[in-house]
């Protein structure tokens, strides 16, 4: 008699043990995703990717939340990639903060250049520095946090002596020799320090908020740029009529 053969029959996989696979599968799948999208950053653009996520942190959280550790999160990259990009928060914070002098001092000139005298230049660059403060006010308050700065970075130190430039250019347009490069006399420094002190201390009580109770008291539809334009137009055309 003939024996018959038995088929065996698969073995049915536990319920939990398909869920765990298909939990394995689908979180290689993710991870794939992930290495997706960051593969920019393996392709040198790393670097950029970390001041823009800086960016984003310093605007959103301020200069207190802005850490290394912020802003790999932001980027989605590694703890260690800022460090090895800036070596410290010093290096990633002044590198930003050239990033900003290089964009004030640029919507600063192309403002000035819409001016047909030096009067209506002086004006317009002195409204885009407040506009750009408003627009950017983190990183407009980074870029004078010297004690948080590595002034000796010569990026750093070129994009902010450039704007020191571009004031002392517009104040000294009535007067002989380059006062952004030339020594000074003290009739010159004065009326330098006169004209930043004033729009860097109406854009810093701006930001503070603390012109509210001035300007309620104001005719109605003035607010703060135009009590800015005002305060500029009778300091500003006195420094220019100053003698030479």
């Amino acid at each position: 008699m003939t024996k018959q053969t038995k088929t065996a029959k698969p073995r049915a996989v536990p319920q939990d043990r398909r869920k765990k696979v298909a939990g394995n599968s689908q979180a290689k799948g993710a991870a794939k995703k992930t290495a997706g999208a960051e593969s920019p950053y393996h392709h040198g653009d790393l670097h950029g990717a970390l001041l823009k996520a800086a960016e984003i942190v310093l605007e959103r959280d301020g200069l207190s939340g802005l850490t290394l550790r912020a802003v790999a999160r932001e980027a989605g990259v590694s703890h260690a990639a800022p460090t090895h990009h800036f070596g410290d928060l010093t290096g990633l914070v002044s590198e930003l903060a050239a990033i900003g002098f290089r964009n004030f001092n640029a919507t600063m000139t192309a403002a000035g250049a819409s001016g047909t005298t030096p009067l209506e230049s002086a004006l317009a660059r002195a409204k885009a520095y407040l506009a750009y403060a408003r627009a950017q006010p983190g990183m407009y308050q980074l870029m004078f946090r010297t004690e948080r700065l590595d002034m000796t970075r010569p990026n750093l130190r070129e994009a902010a002596n450039a704007s020191f430039a571009g004031l002392a250019s517009v104040v000294g347009a009535h007067h002989p020799g380059n006062v952004a490069t030339d020594a000074l006399t003290i009739e010159q420094a004065a009326q330098i320090a006169r004209t930043w002190s004033l729009v860097h201390g109406f854009t810093m009580l701006t930001l503070d908020g603390r012109l509210t109770d001035i300007l309620r008291r104001l005719p109605d539809g003035t607010d703060a740029e135009k009590l800015f334009v005002e305060m500029l137009k009778i300091t500003v055309a006195r420094v220019m009529e100053a003698p030479k």
